[in-house]
């Protein structure tokens, strides 16, 4: 048999080998918003559904080559609209819900976008965000999706795709605006035959995985590689609308995971609380997948709780051909080991001066797939910024921005990020995009963002503020910016810890020294000088907040 060549392929294919087999549950708690008990639906049941849903697109003139908003939270029906636009070769773009008016807009409007498919609930500020839109967008309501009205002749969106492209994810860039990433079926398709081909700790039996994960259907991780391990190993897909601590192995039991994927933040929250004789799950999860655990913590999670952490490391725009993983022995527990790259990767790790750094020495690290065809699984680029696209691959290598070391082992070892983003919890947080809200507050003179150490997010939303003249600094202020910003940015951008300051340092250039400001905010923070605002961080209903 041929092997697949697009998403929707993969996934008929595997529901005609394994149509009896539970291919998505929703658990009751994930749900309960919206559900009386847990949603499931085996292959056979969700080929039927995503064929319904693709023969209304179809009947409305929806074709290949256009891009469709979703705005659907991790319920079913995003995987059964990407299944279902995937088969007529339209792109999905998913939408945070969580995400602001302007955010909204923005992703819609430069994905260019000829549809929205919302859930009831988010119309009002999808309708709010299209009201300034010059191109036409329509608009419609998963209940009243059965009605899709024909695509207005000629198109309100002109095709924009070559009709391979399986999504558009944005990511936070470190130029302000969030880039949009173009990721192809061979992308999505990569990832799950990367997965089930890695082996180790994390080898995969065919038709026999549930994969439990939290995370948010509009990141690469959910939306793409652990949905294809499953699809393409006829596994199932045991999707959390969150991460509840509370809740979470029982969860798991209730779900029969036999792994997981996880965030830095969640080992450290389950550490946290009380020792139950329920804790050792090692006869039912096999591992968890995942980067960024604080290497306090790794051991001693597995020790408790009877399964290991696998570190990987893998971008958005890299996808995980190149993906480096600790699935084998040695891992070097405590130590932000990610394993050793396979011998189909071609990587260097450079200084700052653009030299190959010494063995044991930290540099940022630059990435490729080894042979005649460098990009394979990789983005195929940002759209509309071509620009951006060629510096990323400067020299015929992918520059990550991550800082790496090697041992003489070849095991790698994550040590920082060169660009200046934050890592909250899993979500990658652009320091200017922060910065170019920042400044549109009147009281504010200048400013920089950096990330300050959070002990269960990882890293903070920390900024250093220089106000005008008559400005009062004081607690009420930050408040007020603290608002500002939370109109106009998700509520995981907005400053949680925030300092003033007389000046910024500068170099003579008139640069900012962003080390500097790092290094400040981490003093003022651990001194209680700065003003703390976490608390006011909230995600809508309390999803993802905190």
């Amino acid at each position: 048999m041929a092997a697949p060549e697009t998403v929707y392929a993969a996934f008929c294919d595997t529901a005609a080998a394994y149509p009896r087999h539970d291919f998505l549950h929703i658990p009751q708690q994930a749900a309960a918003g919206y559900a009386d008990k847990a949603i499931n639906h085996t292959y056979e049941q969700a080929r039927r559904q995503a064929r319904r849903l693709r023969a209304i697109y179809e009947q409305a003139g929806y074709r290949a080559g256009l891009r469709v908003a979703l705005v659907l939270d991790n319920r079913a029906e995003m995987f059964l609209h990407l299944l279902a636009l995937n088969g007529l070769g339209i792109s999905v773009v998913p939408v945070n819900s969580a995400f602001t008016i302007e955010e909204t807009r923005y992703a819609i409007s430069h994905a260019d976008c000829c549809l929205v498919v919302s859930l009831p609930e988010y119309l009002p500020t999808v309708a709010a965000a299209l009201q300034t839109q010059d191109a036409a967008t329509l608009v419609i309501s998963t209940e009243e999706f059965d009605t899709l009205p024909e695509l207005p002749a000629p198109s309100p969106a002109a095709a924009v795709t070559d009709g391979d492209e399986a999504a558009l994810l944005y990511t936070s860039g470190t130029t302000g605006r969030p880039k949009g990433c173009m990721l192809s079926n061979e992308y999505f398709l990569s990832m799950g035959r990367w997965y089930n081909e890695v082996g180790g700790y994390c080898e995969l039996r065919p038709g026999r995985e549930r994969l439990l994960t939290p995370l948010p259907l509009t990141h690469m991780n959910a939306l793409c590689c652990s949905s294809m391990a499953m699809i393409m190993s006829g596994g199932c897909i045991a999707q959390l609308d969150r991460f509840h601590a509370s809740t979470w192995w029982q969860t798991a039991r209730d779900a029969g995971a036999t792994c997981l994927h996880y965030l830095g933040v969640m080992p450290a929250i389950l550490l946290a609380m009380p020792p139950s004789p329920d804790d050792d799950l090692g006869g039912q999860v096999r591992f968890g997948f995942g980067a960024g655990v604080d290497p306090r913590h790794q051991e001693n999670f597995e020790q408790r709780f009877g399964f290991p952490l696998i570190e990987a490391w893998a971008m958005t725009e890299t996808g995980v051909n190149v993906c480096i993983s600790a699935h084998a022995e040695p891992r070097r527990l405590g130590q932000r080991c990610i394993g050793k790259p396979c011998k189909d990767i071609a990587y260097r790790l450079i200084d700052e001066s653009g030299r190959d750094a010494a063995e044991g020495e930290p540099g940022e690290l630059l990435i490729r797939l080894a042979g005649d065809k460098p990009r394979s699984g990789f983005f195929s680029g940002y759209y509309k910024d071509e620009a951006a696209t060629a510096a990323a691959w400067a020299g015929g290598y992918f520059h990550t921005g991550d800082v790496l070391r090697r041992d003489a082992d070849g095991l790698f070892y994550f040590v920082d990020r060169r660009k200046n983003i934050i890592r909250r919890s899993g979500e990658n947080i652009a320091a200017i995009e922060v910065e170019n809200v920042l400044l549109r507050h009147p009281d504010i003179a200048h400013c920089a963002v950096a990330p300050v150490a959070d002990e269960m997010r990882g890293e903070e939303v920390g900024a250093c503020v220089v106000v005008r003249d008559g400005a009062v600094a004081d607690e009420s202020l930050a408040k007020e910016i603290f608002a500002f910003c939370a109109s106009r940015l998700v509520y995981y951008k907005t400053p949680g810890r925030l300092a003033f300051a007389a000046s910024l340092p500068m170099t003579a250039s008139q640069k900012v020294r962003r080390a500097e400001v790092k290094r400040q905010l981490a003093e003022w923070a651990a001194e209680g000088r700065d003003i703390d605002l976490r608390a006011l961080k909230r995600g809508k209903r309390g999803r993802r907040g905190g």
